[in-house]
């Protein structure tokens, strides 16, 4: 057994949204620390830059509740999120003009406390950059360069691995295969730090429209896996076991432990592939 911190944050809503009109700018940089993509926002309420994750495993972008109320936001539309084995309130904010760089990030945000995840990590979370901002673009994560780029819709490279990608209104999901088993879908999620979470019972296939965060510090066995990505095989493979789904329709969370083993993930999400880019192996 051991102790588990993973961003496993999923706001789920039915509510239809448009997509994300691409930007002129085509990069900005990350960092990866702690497992997770750090990014520095700038909003016109706050003189500083704020502290953002890029976490696809969020269906929409987030503020830290303190946040938003130490730099003046008007708290808006109270929601109930629900969490693991709890409920927490939510407010949708008011329109937000947030950049990275040139770059401009989605323009709602869902305000929520995110202090547990504060303070777990070495800076504060200021908010996360959700699956909305995936919407109607091709992005590009490359963790050698450590950039992230908005390219132009493309075919894939006969040197990378596309895989099927399914964008719901619960979450972007690519399918898996754990121990040689049938493929599975998992989340692909960027806000989770570990390589996997795995879902070892039945999952049926559904996806709900209530609201779910789920940000926890949870004692869950552990084991290592044979996990196979595409024409990709990973041999013991830290991975967490989880007797009942963290999401619906979900067998578990893809996260960064095993992205980061490639050179590049693109994400198109209009054309419903993830690209794999190989790294060059050194002669």
């Amino acid at each position: 057994m051991r102790w588990l911190l993973c961003v496993i944050l999923a706001v789920q809503v039915a509510v239809a949204r448009g997509e994300t009109t691409p930007s002129t700018s085509t990069e900005f940089p990350f960092e990866y620390r702690e497992g997770l993509l750090w990014i520095k926002v700038a909003i016109t309420q706050s003189e500083q830059p704020l502290n953002f994750l890029v976490d696809t495993g969020a269906g929409v972008s987030v503020i830290n509740l303190n946040t938003a109320k130490r730099i003046g936001l008007k708290l808006g539309r109270q929601v109930t999120v629900r969490g693991v084995d709890t409920k927490m309130t939510g407010y949708w904010q008011q329109w937000i003009s947030a950049k990275v760089g040139d770059v401009t990030l989605p323009t709602e945000y869902l305000a929520v406390d995110l202090e547990k995840l504060s303070r777990s990590c070495e800076q504060p979370v200021d908010g996360l950059v959700g699956a909305d901002f995936f919407r109607g673009r091709v992005v590009q994560i490359d963790f050698d360069a450590q950039k992230i780029r908005l390219l132009k819709p493309e075919k894939s490279r006969k040197s990378d691995e596309a895989l099927p990608l399914q964008l719901r209104s619960c979450g972007m999901r690519v399918p898996i295969s754990v121990n040689g088993h049938d493929r599975q879908w998992v989340r692909l999620d960027t806000g989770c730090a570990t390589p996997l979470q795995w879902v070892t019972s039945d999952v049926p296939d559904q996806c709900t429209h209530q609201m779910a965060i789920g940000l926890a510090e949870i004692s869950i066995p552990q084991t290592k896996t044979s996990v196979g990505i595409g024409e990709h095989q990973f041999s013991d493979v830290p991975t967490g076991l989880h007797e009942k789904p963290i999401f619906p329709g979900e067998a578990g969370l893809l996260g960064n432990g095993l992205l980061s083993r490639f050179a590049t993930v693109t994400i198109d999400a209009k054309a419903g592939r993830v690209t794999l880019g190989k790294r060059v192996q050194a002669r």
